[in-house]
């Protein structure tokens, strides 16, 4: 049934062209159509009000364990794995999550194919098939799952926080399950996994209870009778929505400090309150209000305070986790060293700031400033893939009246100072939950939480105490922010007479280059700038590289307090390091973004060091340096396989050898030092004529180039510095071992990398065809088959131009070694069906990556990025989609055929591969036996990364002189 505006018309972006239809089948599903001429891709996703929450007691994790059980096979699709098959190879994606109380899985698909896709999405709500055979292998699943996150502080604190609440409450269930929760105990209980499986889903899974979002591209008639025809088979058991009343902390859970030892160096400090769920208010926005202030970092602002003190290197505030009966309101605080000595201070400042904003009272006009974001943001909202938003739509039906469910709680509008004092006082001491983490707790803790083994102890405190902590707090000038001078009030689209389709080289001098792109697509008004300084100085040692990141961070701590305000009004920036320097990028509203832009820049060309602010981000800094040993298996294998790969790049370990002795007086040297000689590359696009842009770039130029004492000097031709890749010999197997870095983790990691040419349109599109026709074979038989682990990928691999595939998985059951060998017999496997494959299907790839090369950038961020990663690596191949689908149109399948017989078949002369391998604890044996067994022919151990990096030729780099692209 179509709905009118006066009974709830859906309400959608002034600058959405997409039509909307809300229709309920007959089986009581209720599902909105979308229909979007303009789309590449189709979505859909299907929301299901069945999450870890309805798990029973003896089967944790199951709501999640069928999750990944539904992906496998159903009665009209019953070869295993045929769903994500189809949907790979016809250019599409697709996944699931479980939370709390729903359940969502969603996929993206090529639009040609959409109606094959959706008819087998379908079958997973009305005949799964859940095979014996499939059960037991994917339970190993989900525990290689649960080992992926034994050692992650998120998941820890997460389920610390679960673990301290009302036993009988689901909230303190541990939901993502694993081989103890869904093998061994069930067995030793006498159930029977499968058959609790089948029961769950014929007891829980009713249409009444499911949401669907479909996004296409036809008309919203055809989409209307595709769906009717796929979705109404759903069996619909009439189930009451399920509710799970009550509150997971009783007092006994509150007014606790709790005490707890995390994985990784730093100390954190979580404020959590249970309050009334703002859901029931989501027009009142009482969190949104409250979070905006107590999150805020202007001056004045508690995260001001706390900075200035040099307690704190980073705050958030608002609603955390939330069902229809039960919410939480933290405030998460990074702390420093100092900061965790203040800790009493710390909530003490916390609580004076709570009780200003009480007698401050509720204020209208900040309400309305954030509401007045909100309207816009709402309005000149970035177009997202299909995929994110069906997935963000069907979220929102659960829990929003129809015609909220594209606005969600994202606009409050009804200014009511009553909700938002009800949440205020809320935030009392007599409610407060306190988790302090810290490594200087370990030994000093009596518990441990079960399930992740975090350390902890719980003591109480009381609200006389936290009224001491307050009186004994520094009398800091806390206040409200000040009206924010950067919302946008000119939102006009300017007129851009040049309707250029790629950027163009508006101009070029000894000082910089500019490139521009007028934003002919997007129709936002919307703006993106990237400033590049290239600074031969900034990465000549691993000490320059760590100064080059403290002069980044200190600029970026600087301008917080000036530029959160920009932040708030939805224009964005950042100063971060790069392989040759450092980049500023600003992204947003284009109205006022040439004042952040020149105090940005201003900022840039006046630094200097102060010395409180210089040792807190040192500090950090350091933190994150020690904190690198704690990555995961698989990236920790990246890591080393780009250090091998990559010329001058610099071990973490020599940077965090130099960081402690590197001081003020080190960076106050090399600032001017690195700024010394300098080359911009700038890149703006968008919302912005010709002439502004270059009067940007001229106005930079004269900051830094101009004047009597100009602080930059061009580049000498000789120092232009350029990105290359070491040149792997054909025919050679190269492997380079290491002990994972963290000796209490269990997971061991491989990257199998085949390094196959330097970029070439022809080329390019036969590896992208290889991948995309192995990407889900190579996943079914390496994950869901062997079960060698949860991460299990292989993608396409883009080195500054130099291109590869790689294969990346994580494991606890088998070394790299072993993993190794069937990655080749995988591949060994895959060379049958490569020529097995019909003309058909050999058609049916190349046409769904024609149509993915032919999707069109969704928003001005994203077609700003591609064209930025041509200017960067120099290939300056703006027309590469169009060039690679021309190419892709002539390809044949014998060519693809001889294409692997050269560079990936197992044994190819031209093959060239590195494998990067992890040992967890689990397989040092194997990785000690490795090291004395005799190397193969035709296989290279690589010992010392930077004695082979140098031993090796380059590629050249695609940086070099190119001239003027005209208008």
């Amino acid at each position: 049934m179509a709905v009118g505006r006066e009974d709830g018309e859906i309400i959608q972006p002034r600058t959405d062209k997409r039509q909307y239809r809300r229709i309920v089948l007959r089986n009581s599903l209720q599902v909105l159509l979308i229909s979007d001429p303009d789309t590449d891709k189709c979505a859909a996703s299907m929301n299901v009000g069945v999450g870890s929450f309805c798990d029973p007691v003896d089967l944790l994790g199951l709501a999640h364990f069928l999750e990944h059980m539904l992906f496998y096979a159903s009665e009209k699709y019953p070869l295993e794995d045929s769903y994500s098959k189809y949907i790979t190879e016809h250019g599409g994606s697709t996944n699931a999550f479980t939370g709390s109380e729903q359940t969502n899985y969603y996929f993206d698909v090529n639009t040609d194919c959409f109606e094959d896709a959706l008819d087998r999405f379908a079958q997973f709500f009305i005949n799964p098939l859940m095979s014996a055979d499939a059960t037991m292998r994917e339970i190993k699943a989900v525990d290689s799952e649960n080992q992926k996150n034994l050692l992650s502080d998120a998941w820890r604190m997460i389920q610390l926080q679960k673990h301290l609440s009302l036993e009988s409450h689901p909230y303190h269930k541990f939901s993502t399950g694993n081989l103890d929760t869904l093998d061994v105990r069930p067995k030793a209980k006498g159930l029977d996994t499968r058959q609790e499986l089948l029961k769950f889903y014929e007891d829980k899974y009713s249409a009444n209870l499911m949401h669907l979002v479909v996004y296409s591209k036809g008309s919203l008639d055809k989409i209307q009778s595709m769906v009717e025809d796929k979705f109404q088979e759903i069996r619909n058991s009439d189930r009451s929505c399920f509710q799970f009343p009550g509150q997971p902390c009783t007092s006994e859970h509150l007014q606790i400090l709790v005490k707890a030892v995390p994985i990784k160096q730093g100390h954190k400090l979580r404020i959590v309150w249970p309050i009334t769920p703002s859901i029931l208010h989501y027009k009142e926005g009482p969190c949104r209000y409250l979070g905006h202030l107590i999150g805020h970092e202007g001056e004045g602002s508690l995260f001001y305070v706390l900075k200035t003190l040099g307690w704190a290197t980073g705050l958030s505030a608002g609603e955390g986790e939330w069902s229809l009966e039960f919410s939480f309101f933290n405030v998460v605080i990074d702390l420093t060293d100092a900061g965790h000595d203040h800790m009493q201070d710390i909530v003490g400042l916390l609580f004076k700031y709570i009780q200003l904003l009480q007698q401050s009272g509720i204020c209208k006009w900040i309400f309305d400033e954030i509401s007045a974001v909100c309207e816009t943001g709402f309005h000149y909202q970035d177009k997202i893939p299909p995929i994110d938003y069906v997935v963000n739509i069907a979220l929102n039906m659960q829990i929003y009246p129809p015609k909220d469910w594209l606005v969600g709680s994202s606009l409050p509008s009804n200014f009511n100072p009553d909700t938002i004092k009800m949440i205020l006082n809320g935030l009392s001491p007599e409610t407060v939950r306190i988790f302090w983490d810290s490594k200087k707790f370990e030994g000093l803790t009596d518990k441990v939480e079960p399930w992740y083994g975090t350390a902890y102890s719980v003591e109480k405190v009381s609200p006389s105490m936290i009224q001491g902590w307050m009186s004994s707090a520094p009398n800091e000038k806390l206040h409200l922010p000040a009206p924010n001078v950067f919302i946008p009030t000119d939102l006009c689209i300017k007129n851009a007479q040049e309707k250029v389709k790629f950027p163009v080289l508006l101009r070029k001098s000894s000082y910089s280059k500019l490139w521009f792109k007028p934003d002919t697509m997007f129709s936002t008004p919307k703006a993106y700038v990237k400033l590049d300084f290239s600074c031969p100085h900034a990465i000549n040692s691993p000490e320059a590289e760590i100064l080059a990141d403290l002069f980044a961070r200190l600029l970026m701590d600087y301008l917080n307090e000036y530029a959160y305000y920009a932040q708030v009004a939805g224009l964005h920036y950042g100063i971060s390091l790069t392989d040759c320097g450092f980049q500023v990028t600003l992204l947003g509203y284009n109205h006022k973004l040439r004042i952040l832009l020149e105090t940005v820049v201003n900022k840039i060309a006046n630094f200097e060091v102060k010395p409180d602010r210089f040792l807190v981000i040192k500090e950090m800094v350091m933190k994150e340096y020690e904190n690198f040993k704690f990555q995961q298996p698989y990236q920790q294998a990246m890591y080393y396989s780009s250090l091998i790969l990559e010329d001058h790049t610099w071990p973490w370990m020599e940077q965090l050898e130099v960081l402690p002795h590197l001081n003020l007086e080190d960076l106050a040297k090399f600032a001017p030092m690195m700024l010394s000689r300098a080359f911009l590359e700038c890149y703006i696009a968008g919302n912005i004529e010709r002439d502004e842009a270059e009067s940007m770039t001229q106005h930079v130029e004269d900051v830094f180039f101009k004047g009597p004492n100009p602080i930059c000097q061009p580049l000498f031709p000789s120092q232009h510095l350029t990105n290359r890749v070491v040149k792997l010999e054909r025919g050679m197997n190269y492997f380079y071992s290491k002990e994972g870095l963290n000796p209490s983790d269990e997971n061991c990691a491989l990257v199998h990398y085949i390094q196959v040419h330097r970029d070439d349109f022809i080329l390019n599109v036969k590896l992208q065809l290889f991948a995309l026709i192995a990407k889900q074979p190579a996943f079914h038989q390496l994950r869901s088959v062997e079960q060698l682990g949860y991460i299990t990928a292989l993608m396409h691999r883009n080195d500054c131009g130099i291109r590869g595939v790689q294969f990346i998985i994580q494991s606890t059951v088998k070394g790299p070694g072993h993993i190794d060998l069937r990655v080749e017999a995988f591949l060994k496997m895959f060379e049958s069906k490569l020529y097995e494959m019909t003309n058909d299907e050999f058609k049916s790839n190349v046409n769904a990556l024609i149509d993915m090369k032919l999707e069109k950038h969704k928003n001005l961020s994203e077609e700003s990025r591609f064209y930025w990663r041509e200017i960067i690596d120099g290939t300056l191949k703006f027309d590469r989609r169009e060039a690679e689908v021309a190419a892709l149109r002539q390809l044949t399948q014998q060519e693809l055929i001889e294409f692997f017989n050269e560079n990936i078949k197992v044994g190819a002369t031209r093959k060239k591969t590195l494998s990067v391998r992890v040992y967890g604890k689990q397989h040092l044996a194997e990785y000690n036996s490795e090291k004395s067994e005799p190397v193969e022919p035709k296989t290279i151990q690589i010992d010392d990364i930077f004695s082979f990096r140098r031993s090796q030729p380059l590629y050249g780099s695609f940086k070099g002189g190119f001239g003027h692209m005209k208008l």
